[in-house]
């Protein structure tokens, strides 16, 4: 009910902020969970996924630091955040996660290359989608990477692209698993090329 609520409340201040927002590909998004993927070029993009993606449910990692604020954990908690610590993950980052979307009608929302400033995709991901059986789907988010950039009425766009299955029963080897981090990249670049062929990431906040 809380999610819900704050989802009604993050699209009337996206509205309100931006009003420029389009979504591309919804009907590639399956019926049952999965993860959504893509690389991270905002502090806001997670917002436009779910937005984009609603009304799935989503889950999120969100750094433990955040919960110490016991008024932010509250609201952390009651919208499907779970903690966890970066520097010394434990076995909770995929435990959480794996049984969420096993047991819950809620998705995942996760950024493989951790940080708005790296492009390097990690492994985590592809556990938790072959522990939890579900697929990954990629996203990508294009428009402006700052609040200056929203307030301009930039144009946002967020488009899905074809879900990633895993074999559940077969295990992962580390070729196994460049394969798909490589599909998983490849497939990023056919959709930022099917919202616009000439498309740049260019982090604003890093531009001085």
């Amino acid at each position: 009910m809380f999610y819900s609520f704050i989802r009604i409340v993050a699209r009337i201040i996206v509205f309100l902020i931006n009003g420029n927002a389009h979504y591309l590909n919804k009907e590639k998004l399956p019926s049952g969970n999965y993860i959504l993927v893509g690389p991270h070029r905002a502090w806001f993009d997670m917002i436009y996924f779910a937005l984009g993606a609603a009304p799935k449910k989503f889950s999120f990692m969100a750094k433990e630091e955040l919960f110490k604020n016991p008024i932010l954990r509250y609201i952390l908690v009651h919208a499907n955040a779970f903690p966890v610590d970066r520097k010394n993950p434990g076995p909770s980052v995929i435990k959480t996660p794996v049984n969420w979307l096993k047991k819950r009608d809620i998705s995942l929302i996760m950024f493989p290359s951790g940080t708005r400033h790296s492009q390097n995709l990690k492994g985590g991901v592809l556990l938790i989608a072959r522990l939890a059986n579900v697929p990954i789907v990629p996203t990508v988010y294009q428009g402006p990477t700052t609040l200056k950039g929203l307030l301009k009425r930039q144009k946002v766009t967020i488009a899905f692209g074809d879900p990633i299955e895993l074999n559940s029963r077969k295990k992962l080897t580390e070729d196994e698993q460049q394969v798909i981090l490589e599909k998983m990249t490849n497939s990023f670049k056919k959709i930022d090329a099917q919202i616009n062929p000439d498309y740049v990431y260019i982090d604003e906040s890093k531009i001085n």
